[in-house]
């Protein structure tokens, strides 16, 4: 690949799209139809394309465009389910965190420290706890084949050390932390989009702004939402990877939508952040909410875990006694609590929980477990629901494999686990890359290719927004490599402007700019 060049056969765009939808709708029968193109949708496009099969993958709306763009952005090693006795979960936790932080996606996912401040309000008998905890994640750790250089080891923090990490905790009172160790994504909405280019470069189609009116497991009723023009989409088998959507395209799933709401912050508000940060929840033994920098300047606090009744919007609401909750709970660890007007930006996700209670005395869904499930209807079509991002690839290829043996098609084992995605490359490769770190971050490899863009056109150099380091350049790579077809696509996905509204208002012009310019050089 060159220096200015995006991965072989892997850019997604307009042009793209029009001719892909115009192949998938025009008769032909493809191996596979994937409904969804969030993390496990995306992953089970590649996981089919990958074995060799012809896929067709559509969304609605956009890539990440429902749960995988609303995460903590962490990958989690299984920790807490082992709380709760679910070994089998965390152990799979564990170890797709690795395949990820290893194999996969290295350059989009690395360690992130904790830290968890032994404050007045946190017991002996707590500490106890939440240390034996953070042993036995690392003993998953183990298990899992994680190697130490990869994430290292828990230990304790004297009242220093920890405010060290995390200066804004209070420190009166204070006698130490624990530190502790996980996977975390750069960003979840990255990842997604380089699954789904990933998958596009293994030959599947990859269309978004095309939904699933009516499914089948002969395929689909479609609809182009750019043009309101009704088609349909013929395959031999169909996988309905749609999350909290799954139960309104196929008969008989029952979810039960979690809402999981984070706050943003500016970062100047708690000042440098070598490590987030643990706070445990009043009356819980093993739930926290977390502070998450996230290295352009703002920090997420997240997050709740409350029933969602009635109907699923598109993008949820955050509503006041989340955010009030979450400050709360911050307020308990910090020198000045943080005001109601300080924060930013809020957003909540749903968590698409498979609902197996017998409707009399439904469970918390904060005790509902995260196992996925994948279910095949009688007419052919195969759902996947539950699970969490960290476990993606396996749901994908759980998916894949069920919906290949209800048809009957011959395929392979999944070679997913040691498939790197678009960008991925061995830590010192990326260490040496001509580009700055911050790229190399987002975009892996590719990283050099975005940044040759500034050299090009030194207007590309300038960022989007005041203060911000998202750069013009980013958008106008958006646009040609990754899909891109409108502003919130733009602002609210392939990067996180969005996240704050403000910013978001004041970059809108400049995103304008950059699409008006490319349909300028279309046509």
């Amino acid at each position: 690949m060159s220096h200015t060049e995006a991965a072989p056969g892997s850019s997604l765009s307009a042009h793209r799209r029009g001719r892909e939808l115009a192949e998938a709708a025009d008769g032909r029968v493809a191996d596979v139809l994937v409904v969804g193109l969030g993390a496990t949708g995306a992953g089970a496009a590649l996981d089919a394309a990958a074995r060799g099969l012809d896929v067709v993958a559509v969304d609605a709306h956009d890539l990440a465009f429902g749960t995988s763009r609303w995460s903590s952005k962490l990958i989690h090693g299984g920790l807490r389910y082992l709380a709760s006795a679910q070994f089998d979960v965390a152990h799979e936790s564990a170890v797709e965190r690795g395949v990820l932080m290893i194999r996969t996606a290295p350059h989009l996912v690395a360690a992130q420290p904790f830290v968890l401040p032994l404050t007045p309000l946190v017991s002996r008998a707590q500490t106890s706890l939440a240390w034996t905890g953070f042993r036995a994640g690392d003993v998953l750790r183990l298990a899992a084949r994680t190697p130490r250089q990869v994430l290292p080891a828990p230990r304790r923090l004297s009242a220093t050390e920890a405010r060290h990490l995390v200066p804004s905790v209070r420190a009166a009172g204070l006698r130490g932390g624990l530190l502790s160790w996980d996977g975390k994504v750069t960003d979840d909405a990255r990842l997604v989009t380089a699954l789904a280019r990933t998958a596009a470069a293994h030959g599947a189609r990859v269309l978004t702004r095309v939904r699933a009116l009516e499914l089948t497991g002969a395929g689909a009723r479609i609809r182009d939402e750019l043009t309101g023009e009704e088609g349909e989409i013929r395959a031999r088998t169909v996988i309905n990877a749609t999350g909290v959507w799954a139960g309104a395209l196929a008969d008989g799933i029952r979810i039960r939508p979690s809402r999981g709401t984070h706050l943003v912050l500016r970062l100047e508000r708690l000042g440098a952040l070598p490590a987030g940060l643990h706070v445990p929840i009043p009356g819980e033994t093993n739930r926290f909410v977390l502070v998450l920098p996230q290295g352009d300047g703002r920090v997420y606090v997240g997050l709740t875990d409350e029933p969602v009744d009635g109907g699923v919007p598109d993008v949820p609401e955050v509503p006041e006694t989340d955010i009030g909750f979450l400050l709360d709970v911050l307020g308990s660890v910090l020198d000045v609590p943080v005001a109601r007007d300080e924060v930013v930006g809020a957003f909540a996700g749903l968590r698409p929980l498979l609902d197996t209670s017998d409707g009399d005395s439904p469970a918390r869904t904060s005790d509902i477990s995260r196992r996925h499930a994948v279910l095949t209807s009688p007419d052919g079509v195969t759902t996947v629901v539950g699970g969490k991002l960290t476990t993606y690839r396996r749901m994908a290829q759980d998916a894949v494999d069920a919906a290949a043996a209800a048809r009957g098609l011959r395929v392979g084992p999944s070679p997913t686990a040691a498939l790197p995605l678009v960008g991925a490359a061995a830590p010192e490769r990326l260490r040496a890359l001509p580009a700055p770190g911050r790229l190399v971050r987002r975009y892996g490899t590719e990283a050099t290719a975005v940044h040759a863009l500034t050299a090009q056109d030194p207007s590309l150099a300038e960022p989007v927004l005041p203060g911000h380091p998202v750069t013009r350049a980013e958008l106008h790579w958006a646009v040609h490599h990754e899909g891109a077809l409108d502003e919130s696509d733009l602002l609210d996905r392939r990067t996180r402007i969005g996240l704050i509204p403000a910013d978001r208002t004041a970059s809108l012009p400049t995103a304008r700019q950059i699409l008006e310019r490319e349909k300028t050089v279309r046509s």
